[in-house]
C-alpha cells in the first residue's frame, strides 16, 4: 500500500514546488489510502456475493429476499457440478417463483407451489429455521416445508433435500423430488400417489395399476382422460400385490414404468434410444396437453419424445368450439364464424340448469356439424341408439349436457358433458354433433363493435360539422378583410409574381 501511495504522489508533485509538494503529497497520500480501502471493500463484496451465490448447503439461519437489480434469477444454492441451482425466478417482472433451475439453459425443473406466486419484493423472504419457508408481505406465511432439519442441500441430480445430521448418512426429512411439477428428470420416480401438472394446471400425468395416462380438467370437478398408455410387459410381468407401478426417465433413452428392481415393465423409447452419447433427458406435461420428452445439447434442448404425435389429438388445440383437421389445422364448428386469435368462440363454463332444471331453448342456441367426431371418443362413454333425433333428445333434455355426437354407422351416442372444446373434421358425414351454445355468447364482442363503430361514426360526423363551420366562418371572415384593403396573409400572392415563377420553374 505504502509504495503504491508513494509512486502516486511522486507522479503529482515532482512538478511542483517543495512547500507545495509537501502539502499535495499529504493530501494524495490520504486521496489514496482512500482509494484503495473503496477498492479494498468492492472486493470483497463481491468476492463475498460470489461465495453466497456458490455455497453448496443453507444452514439454520439462512435468509434472503430478492434483489430488485436481478431481471431473471438470483441464485442462492448451487449443486457440487455448477449445473442446477436453488433460486428467485423472476415471472412477469413483478412475481417470483422459488426454483430449481439449470443454469446453462436457465430452464426451470421444479418450483415450488406453480399455480401460486409470490411478490418480488424486499419484502418477501425465504429462510431456513428447520423448514425451508417462504414468507410474503400481503399473505404472511407463503410456504413451508414443514420440517426440523439441519441443513438444505442440492444434488447434482436436481434433487433438493432437507437433512438432519443424525447418524450416518444423513437422513432425508423432505426432497423435491417427492413433489413433482411439470417436469420427471432422470432417475426420478414419479408414483401412483404423485402427479405431473402442466405449468396452466390444465392437464395431468398420473399413472394407474397398469398404465399411465393424461387428463384434462375441462371443469373444475371434471376430469376427462384424453391419452392412455398401458404397460405391454415387454420385459417382466406386472405381479399383483408386489405394490404399484411407477414412472422414470431412464439415460439409455426411454420413459420407463417399473414395479420391482430396474427392470422395466414398458418401455417407451426415445429418438436416441441407446444411442452411445452423454446426455441429460427429462420428460414435461407442457401448457397444451402434450407429454414431450428432451435432450440437452449443450444449451439448447432438443425434442425426443412427444407421447401424441398429430395436433389435432390434443385436448383443445383449436380453441372452444374448434374444428381440427389433421394436416389442415383449425377452423370452427360453426363455419358462418372465421377461425381468429385462437379461439371461435369464448370459453364457456358451468352447466345449462336453472334450479336443478333444464334451461330451454331459448337460453341457448343449438349448432349442429356433419363429418364430425371426438378427439379420444375411445376413452369417453356412449350410449347406443338408433337415431341421430334420439341422440340429441339425450342431449337436450339433460341440462349437464353441453353436446352429443352420434355415429350413424355403430349407432353410438357420446355425450359430452362439459363445455364444447375442438373436435375433429373427418369425411365422414355420417358422424355428425348437436351442440349447445349459451345464448349471449359471441353477442358481447358484436356489441361492443356496434358500439365502436357508432362511436367513430358519431366523432367523424362532429369532427366534419366543425371543419365546415370553421372554413365557413374563416371564408366570410377574409372575404370582409379584403374588402377593407387588408391583406389576407399567404392567399395574397398566390396570384402574384411569385405564383408565375413557379409556373415558369416547372415549363
Amino acid at each position: 500500500m505504502s509504495v503504491f501511495t508513494e509512486s502516486l504522489s511522486f507522479c503529482i508533485i515532482s512538478p511542483l514546488s517543495s512547500e507545495m509538494g509537501k502539502r499535495i503529497n499529504s493530501v494524495n497520500r490520504l486521496r489514496a489510502t482512500h482509494l484503495l480501502f473503496i477498492v479494498f471493500v468492492i472486493f470483497t463484496s463481491r468476492w463475498s456475493y460470489v461465495v453466497a451465490v456458490a455455497t453448496q448447503e443453507l444452514l439454520v439461519g439462512f435468509k434472503a429476499t430478492p434483489s430488485p437489480s436481478v431481471s431473471s434469477f438470483q441464485s442462492l444454492l448451487n449443486d457440487s457440478t455448477g449445473n442446477f441451482s436453488l433460486g428467485f425466478l423472476r415471472v412477469n417482472r413483478v412475481q417470483l417463483s422459488i426454483s430449481v433451475i439449470h443454469l446453462p439453459s436457465l430452464q426451470s425443473l421444479w418450483q415450488v407451489n406453480p399455480t401460486s406466486l409470490a411478490r418480488w419484493s424486499d419484502h418477501t423472504q425465504l429462510f431456513f429455521n428447520g423448514s425451508l419457508v417462504i414468507s410474503d408481505p400481503h399473505s404472511g406465511l407463503f410456504w413451508s416445508t414443514g420440517t426440523r432439519g439441519d441443513k438444505v442441500v442440492l444434488l447434482n441430480n436436481s434433487n433438493l433435500q432437507i437433512q438432519k445430521l443424525e447418524g450416518s448418512p444423513s437422513s432425508v426429512l423432505w426432497q423435491s423430488f417427492d413433489f413433482p411439477t411439470d417436469t420427471l428428470v432422470e432417475k426420478q420416480n414419479l408414483t401412483s400417489n404423485m402427479s405431473l401438472v402442466s405449468s396452466n394446471g390444465l392437464y395431468s400425468l398420473r399413472l394407474g395399476d397398469t398404465f399411465m395416462a393424461l387428463y384434462v380438467k375441462f371443469e373444475e370437478k371434471m376430469q376427462q382422460m384424453y391419452w392412455k398408455h398401458k404397460a405391454l410387459e415387454a420385459r417382466a410381468v406386472i405381479i399383483e400385490g408386489q405394490g404399484p407401478i411407477l414412472a422414470r426417465v431412464e439415460s439409455s433413452g426411454y420413459l420407463g414404468m417399473f414395479q420391482t428392481g430396474n427392470s422395466p415393465v414398458d418401455v417407451q423409447a426415445f429418438n436416441s434410444y441407446q444411442q452411445p452419447f452423454n446426455r441429460f433427458l427429462l420428460v414435461r406435461l407442457e401448457s397444451d396437453g402434450n407429454l414431450k420428452g428432451y435432450f440437452l445439447d449443450g444449451s439448447t434442448w432438443v425434442l425426443d419424445y412427444q407421447a401424441i404425435s398429430d395436433m389435432c389429438d390434443l385436448p383443445s388445440p383449436c380453441g372452444s368450439y374448434g374444428l381440427c383437421k389433421s394436416g389442415s389445422g383449425c377452423s370452427c364448428l360453426d363455419n358462418r364464424t372465421e377461425f381468429s386469435s385462437g379461439e371461435c368462440l369464448a370459453v364457456q363454463s358451468g352447466d345449462l340448469c336453472s334450479d336443478g332444471e333444464a334451461k330451454t331453448q331459448n337460453d341457448f342456441r343449438v349448432l349442429r356439424r356433419q363429418g364430425v367426431e371426438l378427439p379420444f371418443k375411445e376413452l369417453m362413454g356412449y350410449k347406443t341408439v338408433s337415431s341421430l333425433q334420439q341422440c340429441e333428445g339425450l342431449c337436450e333434455s339433460n341440462c349437464s349436457c353441453w353436446g352429443a355426437v352420434y355415429n350413424n354407422a355403430s349407432g353410438f351416442c357420446y355425450l359430452v358433458d362439459y363445455p364444447i372444446r375442438t373436435l375433429l373434421s373427418v369425411g365422414d358425414e355420417s358422424k355428425a354433433g348437436y351442440f349447445k351454445v349459451r345464448e349471449g355468447t359471441g353477442k358481447k364482442m358484436k356489441v361492443g363493435v356496434w358500439i365502436l363503430s357508432g362511436a367513430i361514426a358519431v366523432m367523424i360526423g362532429a369532427i366534419g360539422f366543425m371543419s365546415c363551420r370553421f372554413w365557413k366562418r374563416r371564408g366570410v371572415k377574409r372575404i370582409l378583410v379584403e374588402e377593407d384593403g387588408i391583406s389576407p396573409g399567404p392567399y395574397k400572392d398566390l396570384g402574384s409574381a411569385s405564383f408565375r415563377s413557379i409556373e415558369m420553374g416547372t415549363v
